[in-house]
């Protein structure tokens, strides 16, 4: 077991609703696992997966056991086995008024009052508030609990409210952590240090000096197996509404007065909160929705393996986005911010694209503008392209050139999944990387006029083949003001 490089968190009984499903096996179970093994988890934390299963602990252990540890770099037998004498389960039907299962959850908490609770609910947000009451019912919220909601949360502003207003009647704010994985990216942290711990990116970081940004993320995949779900969800809910705008948040903010929990989500509301509003007309002007067709051996969306067939909301359901916003502000007027999500693209990308604008005159043929991109995945990194010459005597020839920091090959540390700094940060009772209610709500309400047009438009979304950028739509809406996206002008 490595040495812990901060104090170890209060001893906690993390209980993961949906502790059996896919996000827990994925990611909750792997990144408490590499946080064992390196020493941040108190020897006493315990984790207790609730469902419907009916699984014993050990039913659970063998099934993380079975599910989990080939997945994983496990050295030492003897700390895995450690591992798993952490886990339980229990078995409890939410919204059934199941008095023994909660009565068998009570019984392992009771005489562990004092001991920080955590109720993570990996579950559709249909369950939050049904949970939350039966878990206040059972007697089970203490002081020194917290709950933590997966995305979506509601699929519209009222519906937000509305489980906001559930969870709201049984925790206090302090105690609620409203997740977003993408927050937790090393990539994503680097951020606020490269803009606020260095002194000469703030002066250009302003319009300026800065022509556009760019925000992408890009999948290869597509929704076999999740049609049902992605019919209503499609990418604006999925990605916009919480991934790509808290990324706009953090790269748009003003610097914070500290380095504070409530300072720097202060100012991350601020941003939404200067969005300027795309609504009526201006939708189809600065948005663009589209789905994917066959390409090839690759299925389109409407013939994707699902449990039933396509319907109108499959016909109508956007699988990429991109919109052209601005932030109505002194540092930011007439800077467009243009975010892009699709699925079925040619490559898996997630960043954030900086492009300055051109020297004042330039006295060499040939130059471009300097451009910073901080990479997400799939390597996180951050890359400064600036001008230089190539070698050689003669005519001078410029060439863009990136200064680039990788986290993998810079640090011998191993970067650590997104999903390890959150829980880490929840376990501690951090909430900085996590969303506040007004946050929520302010970005619901800038979407919700881009999907309520959607919505009464008759048009159905822009067709593109797998494996391509995206529809046409999505050059056309930088190519009006001679803009291109990042990797065409690569």
């Amino acid at each position: 077991m490595s040495t812990p490089t901060g104090p170890l968190p209060h001893t906690a009984d993390l209980v993961v609703f949906g502790g059996t499903g896919d996000l827990s096996m994925r990611k909750l179970i792997p990144a408490l696992f590499h946080s064992d093994m390196e020493g941040r988890l108190s020897p006493e934390t315990r984790v207790i997966a609730m469902s419907r299963g009916g699984l014993t602990d050990d039913d659970f252990r063998g099934k993380v056991d079975a599910e989990v540890r080939s997945h994983l770099p496990v050295e030492d037998d003897g700390q895995w086995r450690r591992f798993l004498t952490r886990l339980h389960h229990v078995s409890v039907d939410v919204g059934r008024e199941d008095a023994a299962g909660w009565g068998a959850l009570a019984e392992l908490l009771t005489g562990y009052e004092e001991r920080d609770r955590v109720f993570y609910l990996a579950s559709p947000p249909r369950t939050f508030g049904p949970f939350c009451r039966e878990l206040e019912q059972a007697g089970l919220v203490t002081p020194r609990s917290r709950v933590v909601l997966e995305k979506p949360l509601g699929h519209d502003l009222v519906s937000a409210q509305r489980i906001n207003d559930e969870v709201g009647a049984i925790f206090d704010e302090r105690q609620i952590f409203r997740i977003d994985h993408y927050l937790g990216k090393e990539t994503v942290q680097n951020l606020l240090v490269l803009r606020f711990a260095n002194a000469f990116l703030e002066p250009i970081w302003n319009s300026l000096w800065i022509d556009h940004v760019q925000i992408t993320a890009a999948e290869t995949v597509g929704t076999p197996g999740r049609r049902g779900y992605y019919d209503h969800a499609g990418a604006l809910r999925d990605m916009v509404q919480n991934h790509l705008l808290q990324l706009l948040t953090l790269t748009a903010m003003e610097p914070p007065a500290r380095n504070d929990r409530e300072a720097i989500r202060d100012e991350k509301v601020k941003v939404l909160q200067a969005l300027r509003p795309i609504a009526g007309g201006e939708v189809e002007r600065f948005t663009v929705r589209g789905q994917y067709t066959e390409s090839g051996d690759v299925v389109g969306y409407l013939d994707e393996p699902a449990s039933t067939p396509p319907n109108e909301a499959s016909r109508r359901v956007e699988t990429f986005t991109a919109i052209r916003a601005e932030i109505k502000n002194w540092r930011w007027a007439g800077v467009p911010f243009y975010l892009r999500t699709g699925k079925r693209m040619p490559y898996r990308r997630s960043e954030i694209v900086v492009q300055f604008k051109d020297v004042p005159h330039s006295i060499f043929p040939g130059g471009a503008p300097n451009r910073l991109v901080l990479r997400l995945q799939p390597e996180e990194g951050i890359e400064l392209h600036i001008m230089a010459k190539e070698p050689g005597a003669g005519e001078t020839t410029l060439k863009p050139v990136p200064l680039s920091l990788s986290f993998g090959k810079t640090f011998t540390a191993r970067v650590p999944e997104a999903y390890e700094r959150l829980l880490m940060d929840v376990l501690a009772g951090n909430p900085t990387l996590f969303m506040r209610r007004d946050e929520v709500e302010a970005a619901w309400r800038w979407i919700d006029p881009i999907l309520e047009a959607w919505q009464a438009d008759p048009a159905l979304p822009e067709p593109y083949p797998a494996g391509t950028t995206g529809p046409t739509g999505a050059h056309e809406l930088l190519g009006r003001s001679g803009r291109a996206w990042h990797e065409e002008e690569l």
